[in-house]
């Protein structure tokens, strides 16, 4: 047998696994976990260090973000490639330098917000989700009056950089859409950070973070309504980050 529990408690834990996608309850060889957990463990390893490392095909979510009928920009930022986007976090925060002529021609009258996709630590987070969030967000904006700016998708990018968009841009709100670091679990969890007139000094605890979006975690129609929750309340008191305190959770349940 690959486990020692007695019947009982296997069943015990056959019930509890269908509730959640942590590794509980797993089979043991006497001392040591059988071989299956840790093949399963190995596996998803591998599967989160992919991810990582998968480059974000650009003109691929450039094509899906078409559908919005915004104007889509394409930028990088200050790393060369993968690997120096891993030694260096501090560049993936500034953007290249031929970044400023792309985004500066569209900055003209300003924005209430301008949403940035960033690949982050999982480019295929973002190529899968982000394009079934904005095809519910972007509408609901657009009915009350909201000026969106262009989709920007940024190429090594990491949160802050999506301050020194808003400010070429004019936005006064940024939300950015960037791959979340994979965990064995999750190799493809979204991120989305919202932030009020960010700027040099923008630190993140001037952020609101909706994490965990992907269709096992926090759903398209949830984190939709979430990101137009907080923009609404963004805008009204005109702060963001820990001095606003997000209520969506409440109101969601409330409104089914």
């Amino acid at each position: 047998m690959s486990s020692d529990r007695p019947p009982l408690m296997q069943d015990i834990w056959t019930g509890l696994r269908r509730l959640t996608a942590a590794r509980i309850g797993l089979a043991r060889s006497g001392a040591s976990l059988a071989t299956r957990p840790v093949l399963e463990l190995r596996l998803a390893h591998a599967r989160a260090r992919d991810a990582v490392h998968a480059p974000l095909d650009e003109r691929r979510l450039q094509d899906d973000l078409g559908q919005f009928g915004l104007p889509v920009l394409t930028v990088a930022s200050a790393v060369r490639d993968r690997q120096h986007y891993l030694m260096r976090p501090d560049l993936g925060r500034q953007l290249a330098a031929d970044a400023e002529a792309v985004l500066a021609s569209h900055r003209a009258g300003g924005h209430d917000v301008a949403f940035v996709v960033a690949d982050g630590l999982s480019a295929g987070a973002v190529q899968q989700h982000a394009c079934p969030v904005l095809a519910e967000v972007l509408p609901a904006l657009r009915a009350e009056g909201w000026r969106v700016g262009p989709l920007t998708i940024v190429r090594h990018g990491r949160v802050a950089i999506g301050d020194a968009i808003a400010a070429m841009l004019g936005a006064e709100i940024v939300v950015t859409l960037i791959g979340e670091r994979p965990g064995l679990s999750a190799p493809d969890s979204m991120g989305a950070y919202l932030t009020w007139r960010p700027g040099p000094l923008t630190s993140d605890a001037d952020r609101n973070c909706i994490s965990s979006i992907r269709p096992e975690g926090v759903g398209y129609a949830d984190a939709a309504f979430k990101i137009t929750h907080m923009l609404r309340a963004i805008r009204a008191r005109q702060v963001s980050g820990v001095r606003l305190k997000d209520d969506s959770d409440r109101r969601l349940i409330g409104e089914r």
